[in-house]
């Protein structure tokens, strides 16, 4: 009778590794009421995921990771080490980016290297390029719209994101009066303009009627940018002397946040029937990690994806290989969300 061979002989690893589980057994201790109430855990019904080539259409392109790089920043040197770091993952994990605001380069050069990523991307994934909405309504009043046609020719990207914050350019120092209510701007250029269009906020996300308007227009998506994440008016009142910040600081804490965004548009579908007409989300605000992106694209009863700025910043302006292991974390834990929570 041959012999049974050593236990060490087949897990070699085993006593290290029960070893590791004595030392660590009370550290592990985790108390119940910590528990996240938005999932069902269901460990009987899927086995492990395999790695997935599956694509998901968005923006009428083929997109492999449903994570959007939302719009962050550009004009200076570390924004183009940053945005290279971002672009070289778009294309790696084939998602989908949103630049910073490109009005430095609307009538200059001087600075396009800092925004000009296509050949890095590549042309089959979504690309825009970003305006605020107070220089969209001074384009519009000086008859100047060929600049944003000259402007995503020279980028090679797919339209054009209008940021809203009327907040933001109250509170900042240089910024600009917004005279025209931003929704009738929006629409006047959708009338002169055959560019694809995503709206997005900077930080305090849309209220309901805010929403209401826009889903029924004809743009390409509606970007959250929800509050929870990066706000702006916070980031200007800290630009700002004391006795602003002192009046204005509790300006930083109105707002939505994403899960109320969600539940708002979930309510506009049902209320607006075929008036509800824009297709694609982008869900951002405070995404923190693949469970917050995945609980917020699972609720919404929409085309939808998840997009962060600041959390990838974090890792974009360490180094390239410190943004890929965090972005391939995040889609493996995306896959193993899907596979085993299920959403309350």
């Amino acid at each position: 009778m041959k012999n049974l061979e050593k236990t060490s002989d087949l897990d070699p690893t085993a006593a290290e590794r029960k070893q590791d589980h004595i030392q660590l057994a009370f550290q592990s201790q985790v108390e119940s009421f910590t528990i996240d109430k938005r999932f069902s855990y269901e460990p009987l019904l899927a086995a492990h995921p395999q790695a997935s080539t599956e694509k998901i259409s968005f923006l009428a392109k083929q997109i492999q990771t449903p994570i959007w790089v939302s719009s962050m920043t550009g004009g200076t040197e570390k924004a183009f080490t940053i945005n290279s770091n971002l672009a070289r993952a778009c294309n790696e994990f084939g998602m989908g980016m949103g630049l910073g605001s490109c009005r430095s380069i609307l009538e200059s050069n001087e600075r396009l290297h800092d925004f000009d990523f296509r050949k890095i991307i590549g042309d089959d994934l979504p690309f825009y390029a970003n305006i605020g909405i107070a220089q969209l309504e001074i384009l519009l009043n000086e008859n100047k719209l060929v600049l944003i046609d000259k402007l995503v020719d020279k980028l090679s990207v797919d339209g054009i994101i209008i940021h809203i914050n009327p907040l933001q350019e109250w509170l900042q120092p240089e910024g600009d009066k917004i005279n025209e209510v931003p929704i009738v701007t929006i629409q006047k250029f959708l009338e002169k303009t055959k560019q694809k269009v995503i709206i997005k906020e900077v930080g305090q996300g849309f209220g309901k009627e805010s929403l209401r308007a826009l889903v029924q227009l004809p743009i390409e998506a509606i970007e959250f940018a929800s509050h929870g994440g990066t706000n702006f008016s916070k980031l200007e009142l800290l630009r700002a002397d004391k006795m602003q910040q002192s009046i204005f600081n509790e300006i930083s804490h109105i707002g939505h946040s994403a899960e109320e965004m969600v539940t708002f548009i979930n309510e506009l579908k049902t209320e607006l029937h075929n008036k509800f007409v824009v297709q694609n989300f982008i869900i951002s605000g405070g995404i923190k990690n693949f469970l917050d992106g995945y609980y917020l694209m699972e609720k919404l009863n929409a085309n939808a994806i998840y997009g962060q700025a600041s959390t990838l910043l974090k890792y974009a302006e360490q180094s390239y290989e410190v943004l890929q292991q965090f972005l391939q974390s995040q889609k493996d834990g995306l896959q193993l969300a899907k596979a085993f929570f299920k959403v309350k």
